[in-house]
Order: structure tokens, then C-alpha cells, then sequence
């Protein structure tokens, strides 16, 4: 995030490439997934229908009062679960095949629903509604839904290459990290063009996403209690695939927007090194005890 602020002038030009880093990382985080273990768990519908119905739910509260603020809003409950809450869930203790189940279910989910909104409060809103839709449509599906089809094809045509995509675990996190600086000095880009007249707005923003991630991990954790597995939910529904849901903001919305989820990174990134940190702690204690 530090070096996409300090070369925004450069890495903004790169902003073509952002669906592709995206494309990639769905593609390697399905070839990770065996249909076997896919299994719809009741606790995937209660988290479903939090990022659906509560995303145009936060939108349609704060719409009447600022325009900004509730897309920013929408955005930060809508946006699919991260691909790397897996690792997270699995250094937390979790169960990761749930969460790697509920990445695909959610995926399908939000590339269903996300089109349908926009229409509405997107920068396409003046067009036909099933135009709209259409034109929305034809961006999102093959970005969220064509890597599982990739995904699948490759297991069984080409293990080879699945194979390969396999043995280089770290291949998400450092294409992560390459979307992370371009849609930062995206973003840095634009907030400098705004931050004189927009300031409110921005501060508004970002006020707004660290309470619906604060909400959205307690809210996960505790729809998880009731399942026996709190870590598994919490990460499910409070980590967000935020490079996505900064791309949809800049492509979809008032770019302005992207804040939120930009701030988002920040906030969610702070509560999981508290968890990674109190686990850690509670581990080490265990052991100590056991000495």
C-alpha cells in the first residue's frame, strides 16, 4: 500500500491489469478447491443472506442522508469473501474447507446480484434496466465466474498445468500484493484530485467501512457460535476481497467510492493481526502450561 502511494503517478497506469490479477487469483484459489468437500453448510445461507439483503439493506439507511457514503457502504458488505481468509481461517484454527466452499458459493452469489445493483445506482443507471444489467454482466461473470470453469477444465485436461499452479503457494499472495499497489496508487491518484473539495465525504467513508468491519467479523463470529466454529464464519463474512471491490467502485461507481473499501484493507488487516496475535498468545501459554 506504501509503495502504490508513493509511485501513484506510475503504478495508476496500470489499472488494465487489475482484472486479470483478479481472474488469476480466483483461478489459482479454485483449483485449490476438491468437489468433494464441497458441501452447502447451513451457516453459508445465514452469511449469504447477510452480504445480500444487508448490502442494499445499509445502502437504502444511509442513501436518503448521502449518496457516497451509502454505495461505500454497499460496497463493503457485498464484496465477496478474500481469497487469502482461507490461509487466515487455517492459522486461526478454522475449518477451511467451510470457507473455501462459502468463497465459491459466494462468488456465484455476489456475480448474480452485484450486476442487478448496479444497474440501479451505477454509473449505467440511465440506460434500459435489462440493458444495464446486460452491460454489467458481460464484465463481472467472466471475472468471478469463468475461473471456476478454468479451474475445472485444467483438473481435468491439463493436470499438468494444475499441477504447476498448485506447487507455487505463494503465487496468490504475491499477485495480491501486485493488485494491492496499482488499485492503491489508483486510488492515492484520486484522492488527491478530491481531497480538497471531498474531505467530509472521505472521512465519512472511512469511518463507515471500520464499523461494518468491525460489525460484519462480530456478526460472522457469532452466526459461527451457534455452529461450533466462530473463526471459520467471523473470516467469511468480515474479510473481503477488497481489490475487487475497489475495482467495482472505479469501473461502476463514482470512483470517489473506492475509498471505503481502500480503507476496508486497512481495518480488516488490523483485526486479523489482533487475532493471528491473541492466538499466538494463547498458544504459547498452552504450551508454557504444559511444561
Amino acid at each position: 500500500m506504501i509503495t502504490g502511494a508513493l509511485t501513484h503517478a506510475w503504478v495508476s497506469r496500470l489499472s488494465f491489469l487489475t482484472p486479470y490479477l483478479i481472474f488469476t487469483m480466483l483461478l489459482i484459489t479454485f483449483c485449490k478447491i476438491s468437489w468433494k468437500d464441497i458441501r452447502f453448510h447451513p451457516a453459508h445461507l445465514r452469511l449469504l443472506l447477510i452480504q445480500l439483503a444487508g448490502s442494499i439493506g445499509i445502502y437504502l439507511l444511509i442513501h436518503p442522508f448521502d449518496e457516497a457514503v451509502a454505495q461505500g457502504a454497499l460496497l463493503c458488505v457485498l464484496a465477496p469473501t478474500a481469497t487469502a481468509a482461507a490461509v487466515i481461517t487455517g492459522m486461526l484454527g478454522g475449518n477451511v474447507g467451510f470457507l473455501t466452499a462459502y468463497i465459491l458459493f459466494c462468488n456465484i452469489a455476489v456475480a448474480a446480484a452485484a450486476p442487478l445493483y448496479f444497474s440501479f445506482i451505477g454509473v449505467h443507471e440511465e440506460l434500459p434496466f435489462l440493458l444495464s444489467v446486460w452491460h454489467i454482466c458481460r464484465q463481472i461473470f467472466p471475472l468471478l465466474i469463468l475461473p471456476l470453469f478454468v479451474a475445472a477444465a485444467l483438473r481435468r485436461y491439463v493436470p499438468a498445468v494444475h499441477r504447476t499452479l498448485l506447487s507455487i503457494p505463494r503465487l496468490t499472495f504475491y499477485l495480491w500484493t501486485a493488485a494491492l499497489v496499482i488499485v492503491t496508487g489508483i486510488t492515492v491518484d484520486f484522492m488527491l484530485d478530491q481531497a480538497r473539495t471531498n474531505l467530509k465525504t472521505a472521512l465519512a467513508l472511512a469511518a463507515v467501512s471500520l464499523l461494518l468491519c468491525c460489525a460484519q467479523f462480530l456478526l460472522g463470529r457469532r452466526i459461527g457460535r451457534r455452529y461450533g466454529d466462530p473463526v471459520s464464519s467471523g473470516q467469511g463474512l468480515g474479510q473481503k476481497n477488497t481489490i475487487l471491490a475497489l475495482w467495482m467502485a472505479q469501473t461502476y461507481l463514482n470512483p470517489l467510492i473506492s475509498l471505503a473499501p481502500a480503507a476496508y484493507i486497512i481495518w480488516q488487516n488490523i483485526i486479523n493481526a489482533g487475532q493471528l496475535w491473541h492466538k499466538n498468545k494463547k498458544t504459547d501459554s498452552s504450551r508454557r502450561d504444559a511444561e
